[in-house]
């Protein structure tokens, strides 16, 4: 529904949905096709249906990392927002405050995520009271020496909380770091290992990142 400027893909959503959906699908056809043939002892139709799986996927895999190799990573600046699309680009986050605190052998970090449901990438047929309900998320503070920091406790609205359009709401994530560590970047990403197989999304086979500056 709409092309956010920053987003978790660099491909556009429903045909990465899409092909996904059918590239399983064809490839559990052509296996099964070749199956059958093979118990029936037609061994040309089973090499043919194995062959076009092997055509389908070397098609496939060339998107998908092809979409990866020139991906690049991006970093948002405090306030800025980042969309995540699974088909429509309807939720964009952003960092608006990072507050620190020190202890004896720790430095504790407080995050305030925004999560908002845009209504500008809505159609106008969807109901306006209609709630959608987040993915689940990866949350991981980053330092420079790229070691990754999960959250030691989250305070506020859950992000798991479904929204209506024109909705937002803010999270706080703590996180404990070794004394003497500076915390360098918040990564934000969708969980779920299908995501790894999905062309141009950010979780995919070497694909690069987003990431929101602290």
């Amino acid at each position: 529904m709409c092309n956010p400027p920053i987003s978790n893909m660099n491909f556009p959503p429903p045909a990465s949905v899409l092909g996904f959906l059918a590239a399983c699908a064809g490839t559990f056809v052509a296996a099964a096709a070749a199956l059958v043939a093979w118990f029936i002892r037609k061994p040309r139709i089973a090499r043919a249906m194995a062959l076009l799986v092997a055509a389908g996927a070397v098609v496939y895999f060339s998107f998908l990392f092809g979409l990866s190799l020139v991906s690049h990573d991006s970093v948002l600046n405090r306030g800025q927002e980042k969309y995540f699309c699974e088909i429509d680009c309807h939720l964009a986050y952003s960092v608006v405050e990072v507050k620190t605190e020190s202890a004896a052998l720790t430095t504790r970090y407080f995050v305030t995520l925004r999560t908002r449901f845009d209504e500008t990438t809505i159609s106008s047929r969807r109901p306006k009271d209609a709630t959608l309900t987040p993915n689940p998320r990866i949350l991981r503070l980053i330092d420079p020496s790229a070691r990754e920091y999960s959250p030691a406790a989250v305070h506020g609205t859950p992000l798991d909380t479904p929204l209506k359009p024109t909705d937002s709401y803010t999270t706080q994530l703590e996180f404990d770091l070794p004394k003497g560590t500076a915390a360098f970047r918040l990564l934000v990403t969708t969980k779920g290992s299908e995501q790894h197989l999905m062309i141009g999304d950010e979780n995919s086979l070497l694909h690069k990142k987003t990431y929101f500056a602290l």
